[in-house]
């Protein structure tokens, strides 16, 4: 077991709320995911770009985790997706490995007065909700540069092996990528993409994954994180794939449910069901 420390964080100066003053932080393992976006982190794929980031980062409140939402654009980092709080894990009994897939992927959030709620929804740009019977409503949207990346530096998503006896991270690797999400970048995008669907691990030391803003079902080693297998899905697999056998001595599959996120105006909806066979 490793320790958890009570900490002290960022309070609240939305009026008529008070926050803890310390959150239970564990001392290992290490974070996954950087926990804190400042204007020097900001990035971008051409130098403009990664200006407009720095100079929206200046004018905003970004003092890392567990900084509470407020009348002015509050940086959620990692963000409401991850983190590594949304896909699930593996567990390796045999390694005592522990494989996350994580979102390096801020998001702006902000508090709206309710009086003020729906001419500030009719602007859009992003999700609100109402919060019925509260005297505020919620904003909130992903932190994208002007080129529909994240303003965040890359890999925006990881693959992580975690060593639950030493509680250290044995590796981690970038997975997935945004080369041809959003708009179209004719520069090269750094590899790593969020996910939304979390890995499998096999007995013979692979770990199966999709999830991805492309639409690619990988397979990777277990005691490296190479990267030793990939296909092209009918469309994103935002899901848990699974493997069985029909019988002991049948073949082993491997099978991952294709359908895109409905929230993502980039993919194609789909119901495709994908099975594989390993050798």
């Amino acid at each position: 077991m490793f320790p958890v420390e009570e900490r002290p964080v960022p309070q609240s100066d939305l009026p008529g709320e008070v926050t803890s003053p310390t959150q239970p932080i564990p001392v290992a393992p290490p974070p996954l995911t950087p926990q804190k976006l400042s204007p020097d982190d900001a990035w971008g794929l051409t130098p403009s770009d990664r200006e407009t980031c720095r100079k929206w980062l200046a004018g905003m409140r970004s003092n890392g985790i567990f900084t509470p939402p407020a009348l002015n654009d509050v940086v959620a980092s990692p963000g409401v997706i991850g983190g590594a709080n949304w896909s699930g894990y593996a567990f390796d009994p045999q390694r005592n490995l522990l494989f996350v897939n994580t979102n390096n992927f801020p998001f702006r959030v902000r508090i709206i007065p309710s009086e003020k709620f729906m001419e500030e929804a009719m602007k859009g740009g992003g999700e609100f909700g109402s919060q019925r019977g509260a005297p505020y409503g919620m904003f909130r949207a992903p932190f994208f540069s002007p080129s529909f990346v994240p303003c965040s530096p890359p890999p925006w998503g990881t693959l992580t092996a975690v060593d639950m006896v030493e509680g250290k991270i044995r590796w981690q690797v970038p997975l997935g990528s945004m080369q041809n999400f959003g708009v179209a970048h004719t520069a090269r995008v750094p590899p790593g993409s969020p996910s939304l669907g979390g890995p499998i691990v096999t007995a013979g030391g692979l770990v199966f994954i999709a999830g991805t803003l492309d639409p690619i079902i990988r397979a990777f080693d277990v005691e490296t994180g190479k990267e030793l297998w990939k296909v092209q899905l009918p469309t994103n697999g935002h899901a848990v794939p699974i493997t069985y056998q029909l019988n002991a001595k049948g073949k082993q599959y491997v099978v991952i449910a294709a359908g895109s996120h409905a929230k993502i105006k980039e993919e194609k909806l789909g119901d495709a069901l994908v099975a594989f066979t390993l050798p």
